[in-house]
């Protein structure tokens, strides 16, 4: 067990070559942890992993009912919505809301609930905020199946836009990869940071056209809308799954280029800390 043994305290690095090697070279280790991760949420219930693809179609199935049955929503904007799928349109907005919320509230304590990681065992700690992506990734990708399915069962069109899905999904990934690297940094030394994590999450969903499109707000609000990460990638989803529209490309790029730096600027925030985290675990 001697070689596995390391010193906690050395220095890391954190340039844009090992954010980008780290991933390639311990893909198996990710893979396997993400295969653990999803599997452990379900273990011990009746029906496993199918809860993963119940519980998203069982939310639709409530959107459906509250907004379209109960508060009969509409959707008014550019794009004529009939009112009985209000309901997707939100789910898309849901969707791609849990995505970063479940990285934020799982962040603070990727570091705390690995301690033996961190102090004994040779291990690439900065491949964890790489599993809670990826683990929210496949959930959403099984709620987009659902998303879609339901489309088709509304006769609803599925527009060929709906392969530029993942382009469009790629930048919002490195946003929430970086920062979950920095809220898993800050959690080894504040703890308090898991507490506002959910409530910022929750602010993050109303502060987004997800429940609304931007044109119902007043004229001078709308930029300042696009301040939450979400929001842009929201829209361009639901453009190309739902709307047959192509994506923004410029604003697309703007967005990639943030979002890479966001990612690389997490990256080193936690090599950076990461030094320290021995004497704090």
């Amino acid at each position: 067990m001697q070689h596995l043994l390391h010193d906690p305290h050395a220095r890391q690095p954190v340039g844009f070559v090992a954010m980008v090697g780290s991933p390639l070279r311990n893909r198996h280790l990710i893979l396997s942890l993400v295969q653990r991760d999803v599997a452990g949420r379900y273990r011990g219930s009746w029906a496993g992993l199918a809860w993963s693809f119940f519980n998203p179609l069982l939310m639709l199935a409530v959107y459906s009912f509250v907004f379209s049955v109960v508060f009969k929503s509409r959707w008014n904007s550019a794009q004529a919505i009939p009112v009985q799928n209000f309901a997707l349109v939100l789910f898309a907005g849901i969707i791609v809301h849990g995505i970063l919320a479940e990285c934020m509230q799982r962040a603070p304590m990727l570091v705390l609930a690995n301690p033996s990681y961190v102090k004994r065992v040779i291990f690439p700690l900065e491949v964890l905020p790489w599993v809670t992506l990826l683990s929210a990734l496949f959930h959403a990708a099984i709620s987009l199946l659902v998303l879609v399915c339901a489309q088709l069962v509304l006769g609803q069109r599925v527009p060929p836009t709906i392969f530029l899905l993942p382009l469009v999904l790629l930048p919002f990934a490195l946003l929430s990869l970086g920062i979950t690297w920095i809220l898993a940094a800050i959690g080894v030394y504040i703890r308090d940071v898991a507490h506002f994590t959910g409530i910022l999450s929750t602010a993050l969903l109303f502060l987004a056209p997800v429940m609304y499109p931007v044109a119902a707000l007043p004229e001078p609000l709308r930029p300042w809308i696009y301040l939450n990460p979400i929001s842009f990638i929201v829209e361009q989803v639901r453009d190309v799954l739902m709307f047959g529209v192509l994506p923004d490309w410029a604003g697309l790029g703007v967005y990639s280029a943030v979002s890479v730096l966001v990612a690389w600027l997490g990256f080193w925030c936690f090599q950076r800390a990461r030094k320290g985290f021995a004497d704090v675990v």
